[in-house]
Order: C-alpha cells, then sequence, then structure tokens
C-alpha cells in the first residue's frame, strides 16, 4: 500500500497554487504519465464553504505498457486552501490524496499526501519499485508549472 508525503516551500501565492491542482482538466499539459483528463461533472458544494464545489473527472494514466482510466471524486474547498481526491472506479482497490496549501512567509507551504493500492499485485509490485521516484516528479511538475505560468 503506497503512502507518500511531501511538503515544499513554494515562492508563489496560496491561491496561485490552489488553482493550479484545481485545474484537473490541464494535467496532460504538465503531469508526467497523464496521458488525458475529462472533466464528468461539477457541482456546488456549499456545506463545505464558499465556493467550495465536487467534481467527478476521469484520468488516463499512461506508463510503459500500462494504459488505465480511472474516475475520482475530487473535492475543492477554496475557503481552506484544501483538495481532496477520492477512488470512484479503476484499476485501484482504493485512493485518496490531498492538497493543503497554506500561505507562509512570502510565498506557501504546500503539503501533498496519497494513499492506494492497485487491484493488480503485479503492477502493484511493479509501481512499489518507482512510486516514491514518481510521487517526486508529480509534486515537482506542479512546481514546474507554477514557475511556467507565475515564475
Amino acid at each position: 500500500m503506497p503512502h507518500h508525503r511531501e511538503n515544499r516551500q513554494l515562492p508563489y501565492r496560496a491561491d496561485q497554487i490552489y488553482d493550479l491542482v484545481a485545474d484537473v482538466a490541464k494535467y496532460p499539459e504538465f503531469l508526467p504519465w497523464t496521458a488525458a483528463a475529462r472533466i464528468r461533472s461539477r457541482e456546488p458544494l456549499p456545506e463545505r464553504g464558499e465556493g467550495a464545489e465536487v467534481m467527478e473527472a476521469d484520468l488516463v494514466i499512461s506508463f510503459k505498457v500500462f494504459r488505465e482510466k480511472f474516475g475520482s471524486r475530487v473535492v475543492l474547498i477554496p475557503t481552506e486552501n484544501r483538495i481532496e481526491t477520492d477512488y470512484l472506479d479503476g484499476p485501484f482497490k482504493y485512493l485518496h490524496s490531498f492538497w493543503q496549501i497554506e500561505p507562509e512567509g512570502d510565498g506557501c507551504r504546500v503539503t501533498f499526501e496519497v494513499d492506494f493500492e492497485f487491484r493488480n499485485a503485479m503492477l502493484q509490485r511493479v509501481i512499489g519499485l518507482v512510486f516514491n521516484e514518481a510521487m517526486r516528479r508529480v509534486v515537482g511538475a506542479f512546481e514546474a508549472r507554477a514557475r511556467q505560468l507565475y515564475g
């Protein structure tokens, strides 16, 4: 059951990083191994605060011979600078992740955490070998995108 947590101090405003992470439709433009993204639905979620919404989205992940689509439920909570993702359907037994973005100094502190397990044990073993490096590359891709957009 791979689990990864990462904290980074970034020289960008918290709302900029929040908007970048919340823009799931643009992930294929910069995120490694993300071949496609589609937003299934978006609905307001007023009980989680002003501007909160829930989105259902599909991502197509392509890594070597592995190509899979999975659906997720993404809860966007701008008043808390928090984005939570839970698995809906696809090759996982489960998947949960969150981004927490807090203003800090002249920039922000970003915490990213992900925990998941694939249904396929062989795939789980293969991913396990490169998991931490892959997650560092994912977080690094968001950082590079922020540099490109806000830099």
